[in-house]
């Protein structure tokens, strides 16, 4: 291509070089060939006046006129004019053939200038090697920069499209933090939710929550705590047509409530290590209690706080089967053993009181495998519900 302002790239001037050279070549050719022809020429014509100049001194007499024109009849004349012609020819022929030999020599000139090319030409096509491979970095890093500008786009136009689904569900639309549910309506083993938090080393807890479910048999598992060495540290379920079961460190009480009909109830636990005591409240009223339930025990810390599911191993290995289905609010955590009367205040909705360990916010509950956070009814509909 021209480069700008008309001047030529160092290509084309290279090319215009060779064809200038090579017209020059043909030329000289054609000029040797003249040359060639005049030198036969002369050679012929020098070797006919010597024989002409020989016979005239001899005394023989030439008639009539020659190739060579009209010469004087005077022998002496005729010597004189013949030598000097002859000496003429001499010197043209001498002429002549050091112009050969310059043109020869001249004509070795574009061989020298072809290896000069030569070299120009592989210097030039080195450069174009080394600024195509430049492109070809350049275009290499354009690629990765492309794709990681898309990959952030998509990530940015996904995070975007949640959003926007939360918003079009009113999912941000919470009232406050601690307004909403976690909602798991088929009985699967893949959905579920997590608290992010988790427990420390506990020797006495509260646990209290709201749960709605009609499932039958057996509404599956509101809760589990796993953690590495014992997958049912703590663990609430109701399995079958079993009895609503406690376990601690994989040691079972059952409970006496009640909860498959479909309404929302309040339900709280309570525990202590030292005796191994329990609580159980439905709707604010204490149904059961007892002792020994692994006395002694400490509840572990770091473990893995999953809603819906029981845990074989930590933070998976779900059974569909002990599955949670229905909906769960207000899931609390206190590390003591709270008084009856606040259970009975936080079951009337005449107080709200999050759990010191583990408090209901809605930055604080992830859910996966199609569950999902939904605006919750407010407690005073809850209790319209019982």
């Amino acid at each position: 291509m021209p480069m700008q302002g008309g001047a030529l790239s160092p290509e084309e001037e290279l090319r215009a070089a060779v064809l200038q050279l090579r017209e020059t070549v043909v030329q000289q050719k054609e000029t040797l060939g003249a040359q060639r022809e005049a030198i036969r020429e002369l050679t012929g014509k020098l070797a006919r006046c010597e024989g002409l100049a020989g016979g005239k001194a001899r005394g023989t007499v030439a008639t009539g006129k020659d190739t060579m024109g009209d010469l004087p009849r005077d022998p002496g004349h005729v010597v004189e004019q013949l030598s000097r012609s002859l000496q003429t020819l001499k010197d043209r022929l001498e002429s002549l053939e050091h112009q050969l030999r310059a043109n020869v020599s001249n004509a070795g000139l574009p061989g020298d200038f072809r290896e000069v090319l030569q070299q120009r030409l592989g210097e030039l096509e080195r450069q174009l090697l080394r600024k195509v491979a430049e492109l070809e970095d350049e275009k290499s890093l354009l690629h990765n920069e492309t794709s990681a500008h898309r990959q952030k786009t998509e990530s940015t136009l996904n995070a975007l499209l949640q959003r926007v689904t939360e918003l079009e569900r009113g999912n941000s639309a919470f009232k406050s933090p601690d307004a909403f549910k976690v909602s798991l309506p088929f009985r699967t083993n893949y959905l579920y939710g997590k608290i992010k938090k988790t427990l420390p080393e506990l020797y006495a807890f509260t646990i209290c929550l709201w749960l709605r479910s009609s499932a039958s048999p057996g509404i599956g598992t509101p809760f589990s705590y796993a953690v590495p060495g014992q997958a049912n540290e703590i663990v609430l379920i109701e399995w079958g047509n079993n009895p609503i079961e406690l376990l601690i460190n994989d040691k079972v009480a059952q409970l006496p409530l009640f909860v498959s009909d479909g309404k929302w109830h309040h339900i709280c636990v309570t525990w202590t290590t030292r005796d191994g005591m329990w609580e159980a409240f439905q709707d604010g009223e204490k149904l059961g209690t007892g002792e020994n339930l692994a006395p002694w025990h400490p509840i572990k810390p770091g473990g893995v706080l999953i809603l819906g599911q029981e845990q074989d191993t930590v933070g998976g290995r779900f059974d569909a089967t002990q599955a949670f289905v229905g909906e769960l609010s207000q899931f609390n955590i206190w590390d003591r053993v709270l008084r009856a009367q606040e259970i009975v205040s936080i079951a009337n909705c005449s107080t709200n009181m999050p759990g010191n360990i583990i408090p209901w916010v809605d930055n604080n509950v992830d859910v996966f495998g199609g569950a999902s956070k939904w605006p919750v009814e407010t407690c005073q509909d809850h209790l319209l519900d019982l």
